[in-house]
Formats: C-alpha cells, sequence, structure tokens
C-alpha cells in the first residue's frame, strides 16, 4: 500500500479514508502476528518482544514529534502527519510478516 499524500487543508474526507487504510492495514498485521505467535516457539516470543518495543517507540517518537513542532501546528495537518508515522510502520510490518 503506497504511501499517502499529506492531507490538502480541506481535506477531512481524505484523512477519513487514510484513516480507515491504516486500520484495515493494521487489522491484517494483527492476524499476521496472531499466526506467528500461535505457532509457538522461539520466533514467536522475539516477535511479542519486537511487537511490544515497536509500539514504545513509535509512541515516543510521534510524542518527540508533536512537541518539536514537525507535525505541524495545524491539526488537520497533525492529524494526517500522525496517520503517515503510523502507516509508515504498520506498511512495514505488513510486509516483514507477509514474507514468512
Amino acid at each position: 500500500m503506497p504511501r499517502k499524500q499529506p492531507a490538502r487543508e480541506t481535506d477531512w474526507p481524505g484523512l477519513t479514508m487514510q484513516a480507515w487504510s491504516l486500520g484495515a492495514e493494521a487489522s491484517w498485521v494483527i492476524w499476521l502476528r496472531c499466526a506467528h505467535l500461535a505457532r509457538g516457539g522461539p520466533s514467536a516470543g522475539r516477535e511479542a518482544h519486537r511487537m511490544v518495543e515497536e509500539k514504545w517507540q513509535a509512541q515516543i517518537d510521534l510524542a518527540a514529534a508533536l512537541v518539536s513542532g514537525r507535525l505541524g501546528t495545524d491539526p488537520r495537518h497533525i492529524a494526517s502527519n500522525t496517520l503517515d508515522h503510523y502507516s509508515t510502520r504498520v506498511h512495514a510490518n505488513r510486509k516483514r510478516l507477509a514474507r514468512r
């Protein structure tokens, strides 16, 4: 799934679709991770650890971007940049997990 462009100034419907797309892809990642964890073994433990670590790091990175102003000042830009922040990570996880 290609990375979305930042929303235009009045593009709330575009943001809605971007959020929906992120949710759909995240659901796929959850399914892939559950399947991997259900197989068990050492790799499942590593995946569980990686999952928690990635979630914490994504939140820390987003908080830093927010307080530094890198997400912008307009609510629409902040929303779009936040969705981009998570979409990049979710997409990378989907690609990685689907290769298994």
